[in-house]
Protein backbone atom coordinates (compact mmCIF):
# COMPACT_ATOMS: atom_id res chain seq x y z
CA UNK A 1 0.00 0.00 0.00
CA UNK A 2 2.38 2.81 -1.56
CA UNK A 3 1.45 3.92 -4.78
CA UNK A 4 -0.29 7.40 -4.79
CA UNK A 5 -3.99 7.33 -6.32
CA UNK A 6 -6.26 9.99 -7.30
CA UNK A 7 -9.47 8.44 -6.03
CA UNK A 8 -10.66 6.34 -3.27
CA UNK A 9 -11.24 2.57 -3.62
CA UNK A 10 -14.85 1.89 -4.50
CA UNK A 11 -16.97 -1.11 -3.00
CA UNK A 12 -15.60 -3.97 -5.24
CA UNK A 13 -11.84 -2.41 -4.69
CA UNK A 14 -12.80 -3.06 -1.12
CA UNK A 15 -14.31 -6.11 -0.86
CA UNK A 16 -11.16 -7.47 -3.15
CA UNK A 17 -8.91 -6.13 -0.99
CA UNK A 18 -10.23 -8.12 1.93
CA UNK A 19 -9.07 -11.46 -0.15
CA UNK A 20 -5.56 -11.17 1.32
CA UNK A 21 -5.28 -14.21 3.22
CA UNK A 22 -5.35 -13.06 6.64
CA UNK A 23 -6.26 -15.27 9.69
CA UNK A 24 -9.81 -14.56 10.95
CA UNK A 25 -11.06 -17.75 13.32
CA UNK A 26 -14.62 -18.04 14.08
CA UNK A 27 -16.52 -21.29 15.72
CA UNK A 28 -13.30 -23.36 15.54
CA UNK A 29 -12.36 -22.66 11.84
CA UNK A 30 -10.22 -20.74 9.85
CA UNK A 31 -12.74 -17.74 7.58
CA UNK A 32 -11.05 -18.65 4.25
CA UNK A 33 -12.90 -15.58 2.75
CA UNK A 34 -14.46 -12.55 5.00
CA UNK A 35 -16.50 -11.15 2.44
CA UNK A 36 -18.90 -14.86 1.56
CA UNK A 37 -18.81 -15.74 4.96
CA UNK A 38 -22.22 -15.45 7.47
CA UNK A 39 -20.66 -13.49 10.12
CA UNK A 40 -18.74 -10.69 8.05
CA UNK A 41 -20.27 -10.91 4.62
CA UNK A 42 -23.54 -8.30 5.19
CA UNK A 43 -21.83 -6.35 7.18
CA UNK A 44 -18.95 -5.75 4.63
CA UNK A 45 -21.05 -5.38 2.01
CA UNK A 46 -22.60 -2.59 3.87
CA UNK A 47 -18.79 -0.67 4.22
CA UNK A 48 -18.59 -1.21 0.24
CA UNK A 49 -21.94 0.86 0.23
CA UNK A 50 -20.07 3.28 1.88
CA UNK A 51 -17.05 3.30 -0.48
CA UNK A 52 -19.82 3.17 -3.22
CA UNK A 53 -20.84 6.36 -1.87
CA UNK A 54 -17.65 8.22 -2.60
CA UNK A 55 -18.11 7.88 -6.32
CA UNK A 56 -21.85 8.36 -6.53
CA UNK A 57 -22.56 11.96 -6.51
CA UNK A 58 -26.12 11.86 -6.40
CA UNK A 59 -25.70 9.78 -3.28
CA UNK A 60 -25.39 13.27 -1.88
CA UNK A 61 -22.14 12.08 0.11
CA UNK A 62 -19.48 14.85 0.76
CA UNK A 63 -16.08 14.52 -0.61
CA UNK A 64 -13.35 17.26 -0.93
CA UNK A 65 -9.90 17.90 -2.34
CA UNK A 66 -6.92 16.06 -0.78
CA UNK A 67 -4.43 18.18 0.32
CA UNK A 68 -1.82 15.51 -0.80
CA UNK A 69 -0.47 16.87 -4.20
CA UNK A 70 -2.01 13.94 -5.79
CA UNK A 71 -4.93 16.28 -8.09
CA UNK A 72 -7.34 13.41 -6.39
CA UNK A 73 -10.37 13.72 -3.87
CA UNK A 74 -11.33 11.96 -0.26
CA UNK A 75 -13.57 12.23 2.53
CA UNK A 76 -13.12 14.66 4.33
CA UNK A 77 -12.32 13.69 7.86
CA UNK A 78 -9.30 12.39 6.74
CA UNK A 79 -7.80 15.47 5.96
CA UNK A 80 -6.78 18.07 8.28
CA UNK A 81 -9.48 20.60 8.97
CA UNK A 82 -8.12 24.21 8.86
CA UNK A 83 -11.32 26.18 8.97
CA UNK A 84 -15.04 25.67 10.76
CA UNK A 85 -16.50 25.15 6.94
CA UNK A 86 -13.90 22.27 6.45
CA UNK A 87 -15.14 20.81 9.93
CA UNK A 88 -18.61 21.50 9.18
CA UNK A 89 -17.77 19.26 5.98
CA UNK A 90 -16.10 16.39 7.84
CA UNK A 91 -19.76 16.67 9.73
CA UNK A 92 -21.31 16.19 7.01
CA UNK A 93 -19.52 13.07 5.32
CA UNK A 94 -19.80 11.56 8.90
CA UNK A 95 -23.18 11.60 9.38
CA UNK A 96 -23.53 10.67 5.98
CA UNK A 97 -22.20 7.53 6.14
CA UNK A 98 -23.49 7.14 9.91
CA UNK A 99 -27.26 6.70 8.20
CA UNK A 100 -26.25 4.29 6.08
CA UNK A 101 -26.07 1.68 9.38
CA UNK A 102 -28.62 4.04 11.22
CA UNK A 103 -25.98 4.61 13.46
CA UNK A 104 -24.77 0.87 14.14
CA UNK A 105 -21.71 0.54 12.97
CA UNK A 106 -18.75 2.51 14.87
CA UNK A 107 -16.03 1.70 13.84
CA UNK A 108 -16.83 2.85 9.96
CA UNK A 109 -13.91 3.60 7.93
CA UNK A 110 -14.18 7.58 8.97
CA UNK A 111 -13.76 6.57 12.59
CA UNK A 112 -9.86 6.03 12.85
CA UNK A 113 -9.31 9.45 10.35
CA UNK A 114 -9.93 10.95 13.82
CA UNK A 115 -6.09 9.74 14.28
CA UNK A 116 -5.13 9.74 10.54
CA UNK A 117 -6.74 13.08 9.60
CA UNK A 118 -4.46 15.30 12.00
CA UNK A 119 -0.66 13.32 11.14
CA UNK A 120 -0.14 16.44 9.50
CA UNK A 121 -1.13 18.53 12.24
CA UNK A 122 1.81 17.89 14.80
CA UNK A 123 4.83 15.89 13.06
CA UNK A 124 7.42 16.19 15.35
CA UNK A 125 5.35 14.53 18.15
CA UNK A 126 6.28 11.43 16.48
CA UNK A 127 9.77 11.93 16.15
CA UNK A 128 11.98 10.16 14.75
CA UNK A 129 9.11 8.04 13.01
CA UNK A 130 7.85 11.41 11.40
CA UNK A 131 8.18 10.43 8.06
CA UNK A 132 5.93 6.85 8.84
CA UNK A 133 3.67 9.65 9.93
CA UNK A 134 3.40 11.79 6.95
CA UNK A 135 3.40 8.64 4.91
CA UNK A 136 0.56 7.16 6.29
CA UNK A 137 -1.79 10.64 6.45
CA UNK A 138 -0.86 10.45 2.58
CA UNK A 139 -1.37 6.92 1.58
CA UNK A 140 -4.79 7.02 4.22
CA UNK A 141 -6.36 9.97 2.59
CA UNK A 142 -6.27 9.24 -0.85
CA UNK A 143 -7.39 5.65 -0.55
CA UNK A 144 -9.75 6.07 2.28
CA UNK A 145 -7.89 3.02 3.96
CA UNK A 146 -10.01 1.08 6.68
CA UNK A 147 -8.08 1.28 9.85
CA UNK A 148 -8.98 -0.93 13.29
CA UNK A 149 -7.82 0.03 16.50
CA UNK A 150 -6.04 -2.54 19.01
CA UNK A 151 -5.66 -0.43 22.46
CA UNK A 152 -6.89 -2.64 25.27
CA UNK A 153 -4.60 -5.30 26.86
CA UNK A 154 -6.36 -8.34 27.81
CA UNK A 155 -8.13 -8.33 31.73
CA UNK A 156 -5.63 -11.15 33.30
CA UNK A 157 -4.14 -9.76 36.26
CA UNK A 158 -5.09 -6.36 36.69
CA UNK A 159 -3.79 -6.23 39.90
CA UNK A 160 0.02 -6.84 38.54
CA UNK A 161 1.54 -4.23 36.26
CA UNK A 162 2.18 -4.11 32.99
CA UNK A 163 5.60 -5.65 33.42
CA UNK A 164 4.73 -8.24 35.61
CA UNK A 165 1.91 -9.19 33.19
CA UNK A 166 4.03 -9.38 30.43
CA UNK A 167 3.39 -12.64 29.04
CA UNK A 168 0.03 -11.82 27.33
CA UNK A 169 0.45 -7.70 27.30
CA UNK A 170 1.60 -6.64 23.42
CA UNK A 171 5.53 -6.16 23.57
CA UNK A 172 8.30 -6.47 21.36
CA UNK A 173 10.51 -9.70 21.39
CA UNK A 174 13.14 -8.87 19.11
CA UNK A 175 14.79 -5.46 17.84
CA UNK A 176 16.22 -5.58 14.11
CA UNK A 177 18.00 -3.80 11.61
CA UNK A 178 14.54 -3.93 9.72
CA UNK A 179 12.33 -3.56 12.47
CA UNK A 180 10.85 -4.85 15.86
CA UNK A 181 9.17 -9.11 16.56
CA UNK A 182 6.04 -7.93 18.64
CA UNK A 183 4.17 -10.82 20.25
CA UNK A 184 0.94 -10.60 22.85
CA UNK A 185 -2.80 -9.51 22.34
CA UNK A 186 -5.36 -6.80 22.87
CA UNK A 187 -9.08 -7.51 23.12
CA UNK A 188 -12.24 -5.92 21.85
CA UNK A 189 -10.44 -4.90 18.26
CA UNK A 190 -13.92 -3.90 16.72
CA UNK A 191 -14.61 -4.04 13.27
CA UNK A 192 -11.04 -5.54 12.63
CA UNK A 193 -11.84 -8.24 10.62
CA UNK A 194 -13.19 -5.87 8.08
CA UNK A 195 -10.37 -3.36 7.95
CA UNK A 196 -6.61 -3.03 5.93
CA UNK A 197 -5.20 -1.70 8.99
CA UNK A 198 -4.75 -2.23 12.89
CA UNK A 199 -3.18 0.63 14.48
CA UNK A 200 -1.76 -0.62 17.70
CA UNK A 201 -0.83 1.47 21.14
CA UNK A 202 -0.78 1.23 24.46
CA UNK A 203 -3.96 2.81 26.18
CA UNK A 204 -1.80 5.54 28.77
CA UNK A 205 -1.07 3.56 31.47
CA UNK A 206 2.48 4.35 32.98
CA UNK A 207 5.46 1.97 31.59
CA UNK A 208 8.92 1.11 32.63
CA UNK A 209 10.32 -0.58 30.06
CA UNK A 210 10.20 0.61 26.40
CA UNK A 211 9.29 -2.88 24.99
CA UNK A 212 5.88 -2.04 25.82
CA UNK A 213 5.89 1.26 24.30
CA UNK A 214 5.01 0.54 20.66
CA UNK A 215 2.35 2.46 18.19
CA UNK A 216 2.34 1.21 14.88
CA UNK A 217 0.54 0.02 12.02
CA UNK A 218 -0.02 -3.35 11.49
CA UNK A 219 -1.68 -4.93 7.86
CA UNK A 220 -4.40 -7.35 8.75
CA UNK A 221 -2.48 -10.16 6.52
CA UNK A 222 0.94 -9.13 8.16
CA UNK A 223 1.90 -13.24 9.32
CA UNK A 224 1.27 -14.53 12.33
CA UNK A 225 -1.43 -11.79 13.46
CA UNK A 226 -4.78 -13.72 14.18
CA UNK A 227 -8.61 -12.53 14.84
CA UNK A 228 -10.11 -14.96 16.97
CA UNK A 229 -14.25 -14.04 16.37
CA UNK A 230 -16.67 -13.86 19.56
CA UNK A 231 -20.32 -15.11 18.68
CA UNK A 232 -21.35 -13.25 15.36
CA UNK A 233 -24.60 -12.57 15.38
CA UNK A 234 -24.84 -11.97 12.39
CA UNK A 235 -24.11 -15.38 11.21
CA UNK A 236 -26.94 -15.98 13.84
CA UNK A 237 -29.25 -14.17 11.84
CA UNK A 238 -28.20 -15.72 8.75
CA UNK A 239 -28.65 -19.87 10.01
CA UNK A 240 -31.93 -18.82 12.37
CA UNK A 241 -33.68 -15.88 10.90
CA UNK A 242 -34.48 -13.53 7.98
CA UNK A 243 -33.94 -9.78 7.63
CA UNK A 244 -37.51 -9.26 8.81
CA UNK A 245 -36.79 -10.76 11.99
CA UNK A 246 -33.37 -9.50 12.77
CA UNK A 247 -33.05 -6.64 10.52
CA UNK A 248 -30.20 -5.01 12.18
CA UNK A 249 -27.96 -7.77 13.83
CA UNK A 250 -28.08 -9.62 10.52
CA UNK A 251 -25.85 -6.81 8.60
CA UNK A 252 -24.50 -4.06 10.91
CA UNK A 253 -22.59 -6.78 13.15
CA UNK A 254 -18.77 -5.51 13.49
CA UNK A 255 -17.87 -8.22 15.63
CA UNK A 256 -15.12 -7.80 18.32
CA UNK A 257 -12.01 -10.30 17.82
CA UNK A 258 -9.43 -10.48 20.19
CA UNK A 259 -6.53 -9.62 17.98
CA UNK A 260 -3.51 -11.88 18.55
CA UNK A 261 0.37 -11.33 17.55
CA UNK A 262 2.50 -14.61 17.68
CA UNK A 263 5.72 -12.88 17.07
CA UNK A 264 4.38 -10.39 14.11
CA UNK A 265 7.35 -8.74 12.26
CA UNK A 266 6.90 -4.62 11.94
CA UNK A 267 8.79 -2.39 10.03
CA UNK A 268 10.40 0.37 10.90
CA UNK A 269 8.50 2.37 8.26
CA UNK A 270 5.47 1.23 10.11
CA UNK A 271 6.59 2.40 13.74
CA UNK A 272 4.32 5.89 14.94
CA UNK A 273 6.56 5.71 18.36
CA UNK A 274 8.82 3.23 20.49
CA UNK A 275 10.40 3.42 23.96
CA UNK A 276 9.27 6.80 24.23
CA UNK A 277 7.88 6.05 28.57
CA UNK A 278 6.08 9.11 28.93
CA UNK A 279 4.42 9.37 25.74
CA UNK A 280 1.17 7.77 23.82
CA UNK A 281 -0.83 8.79 20.79
CA UNK A 282 -3.83 9.83 23.05
CA UNK A 283 -1.67 13.04 24.14
CA UNK A 284 -1.54 14.33 20.48
CA UNK A 285 -3.56 17.48 20.08
CA UNK A 286 -6.75 17.03 18.61
CA UNK A 287 -6.85 13.22 18.64
CA UNK A 288 -9.22 13.28 21.69
CA UNK A 289 -11.71 15.56 20.30
CA UNK A 290 -11.95 14.35 17.04
CA UNK A 291 -12.49 10.96 18.00
CA UNK A 292 -15.73 12.28 20.20
CA UNK A 293 -16.84 14.49 17.41
CA UNK A 294 -17.06 11.19 15.56
CA UNK A 295 -18.81 9.47 18.17
CA UNK A 296 -21.66 11.84 19.22
CA UNK A 297 -22.45 12.33 15.06
CA UNK A 298 -23.43 8.66 15.00
CA UNK A 299 -25.03 8.60 18.07
CA UNK A 300 -27.15 11.05 17.45
CA UNK A 301 -27.97 9.54 14.20
CA UNK A 302 -28.68 6.35 15.97
CA UNK A 303 -30.52 8.08 18.21
CA UNK A 304 -32.83 9.46 15.62
CA UNK A 305 -33.57 6.19 14.29
CA UNK A 306 -34.87 4.55 17.96
CA UNK A 307 -36.89 7.94 18.54
CA UNK A 308 -38.39 7.98 14.86
CA UNK A 309 -39.24 4.14 15.54
CA UNK A 310 -40.44 4.67 19.12
CA UNK A 311 -42.64 7.28 17.42
CA UNK A 312 -44.41 4.66 14.59
CA UNK A 313 -44.21 1.97 17.57
CA UNK A 314 -46.47 3.88 19.78
CA UNK A 315 -48.80 4.82 17.00
CA UNK A 316 -49.26 1.07 15.97
CA UNK A 317 -49.55 0.01 19.77
CA UNK A 318 -52.15 3.19 20.09
CA UNK A 319 -50.93 4.81 23.26
CA UNK A 320 -49.34 7.79 21.70
CA UNK A 321 -52.10 10.68 22.69
CA UNK A 322 -51.56 9.08 26.52
CA UNK A 323 -50.27 12.22 28.60
CA UNK A 324 -47.25 9.67 30.04
CA UNK A 325 -46.51 8.32 26.70
CA UNK A 326 -46.16 11.81 25.40
CA UNK A 327 -44.29 13.18 28.32
CA UNK A 328 -41.00 10.35 27.94
CA UNK A 329 -41.34 10.70 24.19
CA UNK A 330 -41.06 14.41 24.67
CA UNK A 331 -37.90 13.20 27.26
CA UNK A 332 -36.37 11.31 24.31
CA UNK A 333 -36.50 13.81 21.57
CA UNK A 334 -34.69 16.09 24.05
CA UNK A 335 -32.33 13.42 24.63
CA UNK A 336 -31.26 13.44 21.06
CA UNK A 337 -31.43 17.41 20.24
CA UNK A 338 -28.82 17.90 22.90
CA UNK A 339 -26.61 15.05 21.56
CA UNK A 340 -27.07 16.95 18.06
CA UNK A 341 -26.67 20.72 19.46
CA UNK A 342 -23.23 18.93 21.53
CA UNK A 343 -22.38 18.33 17.89
CA UNK A 344 -23.05 21.62 16.43
CA UNK A 345 -21.09 23.32 19.63
CA UNK A 346 -18.47 21.14 18.44
CA UNK A 347 -17.94 22.41 14.75
CA UNK A 348 -19.01 26.12 15.54
CA UNK A 349 -16.73 26.50 18.65
CA UNK A 350 -13.90 24.71 16.63
CA UNK A 351 -10.71 26.07 18.21
CA UNK A 352 -6.89 26.19 16.19
CA UNK A 353 -4.76 23.68 17.21
CA UNK A 354 -1.03 22.82 16.35
CA UNK A 355 0.02 23.22 12.52
CA UNK A 356 -3.55 25.34 12.07
CA UNK A 357 -5.57 22.03 12.25
CA UNK A 358 -8.94 23.01 13.72
CA UNK A 359 -10.20 20.94 16.24
CA UNK A 360 -13.55 20.36 17.49
CA UNK A 361 -15.01 22.49 20.91
CA UNK A 362 -13.21 20.90 23.90
CA UNK A 363 -16.17 21.98 26.03
CA UNK A 364 -18.53 20.40 23.82
CA UNK A 365 -16.67 17.21 23.36
CA UNK A 366 -16.45 16.72 27.21
CA UNK A 367 -20.24 17.28 27.75
CA UNK A 368 -20.45 14.66 25.10
CA UNK A 369 -18.26 12.35 26.67
CA UNK A 370 -20.39 12.34 30.49
CA UNK A 371 -23.92 12.53 28.20
CA UNK A 372 -23.89 10.47 25.63
CA UNK A 373 -24.06 7.14 27.08
CA UNK A 374 -27.20 8.62 30.02
CA UNK A 375 -29.04 9.73 26.43
CA UNK A 376 -28.39 5.97 25.03
CA UNK A 377 -29.83 4.20 28.02
CA UNK A 378 -32.58 7.08 28.80
CA UNK A 379 -34.29 6.33 25.97
CA UNK A 380 -33.36 2.40 25.59
CA UNK A 381 -35.38 2.44 29.10
CA UNK A 382 -38.30 5.17 27.68
CA UNK A 383 -38.78 1.89 24.98
CA UNK A 384 -38.98 -1.09 27.19
CA UNK A 385 -41.33 1.35 29.54
CA UNK A 386 -43.54 2.53 27.07
CA UNK A 387 -43.74 -0.42 24.85
CA UNK A 388 -43.74 -3.63 27.61
CA UNK A 389 -45.33 -6.61 26.21
CA UNK A 390 -45.69 -4.93 22.70
CA UNK A 391 -41.96 -5.78 22.00
CA UNK A 392 -42.76 -10.01 23.12
CA UNK A 393 -46.20 -9.97 21.37
CA UNK A 394 -44.66 -11.26 18.40
CA UNK A 395 -44.71 -14.36 16.21
CA UNK A 396 -41.46 -16.01 16.36
CA UNK A 397 -40.66 -15.72 12.34
CA UNK A 398 -41.70 -14.52 9.11
CA UNK A 399 -42.24 -17.57 7.85
CA UNK A 400 -45.61 -17.54 10.28
CA UNK A 401 -47.03 -15.07 7.94
CA UNK A 402 -46.29 -17.64 5.06
CA UNK A 403 -48.69 -20.47 7.19
CA UNK A 404 -51.99 -20.47 5.32
CA UNK A 405 -53.27 -21.87 8.84
CA UNK A 406 -52.33 -19.54 11.33
CA UNK A 407 -52.19 -16.32 8.82
CA UNK A 408 -55.56 -15.53 9.67
CA UNK A 409 -55.24 -15.30 13.09
CA UNK A 410 -51.96 -13.18 13.05
CA UNK A 411 -54.11 -10.69 11.09
CA UNK A 412 -56.79 -10.86 13.06
CA UNK A 413 -54.96 -10.25 16.82
CA UNK A 414 -51.09 -9.17 16.00
CA UNK A 415 -52.46 -6.19 13.61
CA UNK A 416 -51.63 -2.32 15.00
CA UNK A 417 -54.38 0.34 16.09
CA UNK A 418 -55.38 2.65 13.86
CA UNK A 419 -55.18 0.10 10.90
CA UNK A 420 -52.09 -0.62 10.52
CA UNK A 421 -51.88 -4.42 9.61
CA UNK A 422 -50.03 -6.97 11.56
CA UNK A 423 -47.69 -7.48 9.13
CA UNK A 424 -46.50 -3.53 9.63
CA UNK A 425 -47.13 -4.09 13.11
CA UNK A 426 -45.03 -6.68 13.63
CA UNK A 427 -42.24 -5.74 11.32
CA UNK A 428 -41.61 -2.53 13.31
CA UNK A 429 -41.30 -3.96 16.64
CA UNK A 430 -39.53 -6.69 15.36
CA UNK A 431 -36.61 -3.78 14.37
CA UNK A 432 -37.68 -2.06 17.27
CA UNK A 433 -36.72 -5.23 19.66
CA UNK A 434 -33.34 -6.26 17.79
CA UNK A 435 -32.58 -2.38 18.47
CA UNK A 436 -33.45 -2.73 22.33
CA UNK A 437 -33.74 -6.55 23.49
CA UNK A 438 -31.72 -8.78 21.29
CA UNK A 439 -28.35 -9.53 21.94
CA UNK A 440 -27.27 -7.44 19.26
CA UNK A 441 -29.12 -5.05 21.14
CA UNK A 442 -27.82 -5.64 24.69
CA UNK A 443 -24.04 -6.08 23.28
CA UNK A 444 -24.62 -2.15 21.80
CA UNK A 445 -26.02 -0.91 25.64
CA UNK A 446 -22.30 -2.16 26.86
CA UNK A 447 -20.78 0.05 23.75
CA UNK A 448 -22.37 2.94 24.09
CA UNK A 449 -21.17 2.81 28.03
CA UNK A 450 -18.05 2.21 27.22
CA UNK A 451 -17.38 4.03 24.53
CA UNK A 452 -15.21 7.13 25.49
CA UNK A 453 -13.78 4.90 28.61
CA UNK A 454 -14.87 2.60 31.48
CA UNK A 455 -16.84 5.16 33.83
CA UNK A 456 -14.29 6.42 35.84
CA UNK A 457 -11.90 7.03 33.04
CA UNK A 458 -15.00 9.38 31.27
CA UNK A 459 -14.80 11.25 34.17
CA UNK A 460 -10.72 12.23 34.57
CA UNK A 461 -10.71 12.87 30.73
CA UNK A 462 -13.63 15.57 31.36
CA UNK A 463 -11.43 16.48 34.47
CA UNK A 464 -7.91 16.10 32.77
CA UNK A 465 -8.70 18.47 29.55
CA UNK A 466 -10.22 20.75 31.54
CA UNK A 467 -7.58 21.50 33.59
CA UNK A 468 -5.16 21.11 30.93
CA UNK A 469 -6.80 23.60 28.50
CA UNK A 470 -7.08 26.66 31.32
CA UNK A 471 -10.93 26.81 31.57
CA UNK A 472 -10.26 25.45 35.39
CA UNK A 473 -8.19 27.88 36.36
CA UNK A 474 -10.90 30.34 34.38
CA UNK A 475 -13.35 29.13 36.78
CA UNK A 476 -11.77 29.11 40.00
CA UNK A 477 -10.74 33.17 38.97
CA UNK A 478 -14.30 33.65 38.25
CA UNK A 479 -15.18 32.32 42.06
CA UNK A 480 -12.35 34.36 43.53
CA UNK A 481 -13.63 37.14 41.47
CA UNK A 482 -17.21 37.24 43.60
CA UNK A 483 -15.33 36.44 46.96
CA UNK A 484 -13.10 40.03 46.64
CA UNK A 485 -16.00 41.80 45.91
CA UNK A 486 -16.62 41.77 49.66
CA UNK A 487 -14.12 40.85 53.11
CA UNK A 488 -14.89 41.19 56.97
CA UNK A 489 -15.37 44.74 57.13
CA UNK A 490 -18.05 44.14 54.16
CA UNK A 491 -18.23 45.46 50.39
CA UNK A 492 -15.22 46.06 48.59
CA UNK A 493 -16.91 47.25 45.34
CA UNK A 494 -17.58 51.10 45.36
CA UNK A 495 -20.97 50.47 43.44
CA UNK A 496 -22.24 49.14 47.28
CA UNK A 497 -20.01 50.70 49.44
CA UNK A 498 -22.95 53.58 49.91
CA UNK A 499 -25.92 51.09 50.56
CA UNK A 500 -24.22 49.29 53.48
CA UNK A 501 -26.79 49.12 56.87
CA UNK A 502 -24.84 51.03 59.62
Amino acid sequence: MTDSVQRPMNGAEYLESLRDGREVYAYGELVEDVTTHPAFELPTRTIARMYDSLHDPASGMVTVPTDTGNGGYTHPFFKMPTSVEELRQSRDAIAHWARMSYGWMGRTPDYKASFLGVLKAEPDFYSPYQDNAARWYRESQEKVLYWNHALVNPPIDRHLSIEEGGDVVVHVEKETDSGLVLSGAKVVATGSAMTHMTFLAHSGAPLKDKRFAIVAAVPMNAPGLKLISRVSYAATAHQTSSPFDHPLSSRFDENDPILVLDKVFVPWENVFMYGDLDKTFATMDGFGERAAFHGAIRLATKLDFIVGLLMKSLDLTGTKEFRGVQARLGEAVAWRSMIWSLVEAMVSGGRVGKGGAVNPNLDAVNAYRWFGDKAYSAIRDIVMKDLGSALIYLPSSSKDFASPKIRPYLDKYVRGSGGHDAEDRVKTLKLLWDAVGTEFAGRHDLYERNYMGNHELIRLFVYGSTMGAGTGSQLIELAEQAMSEYDLDGWTLPEYQDKEQA
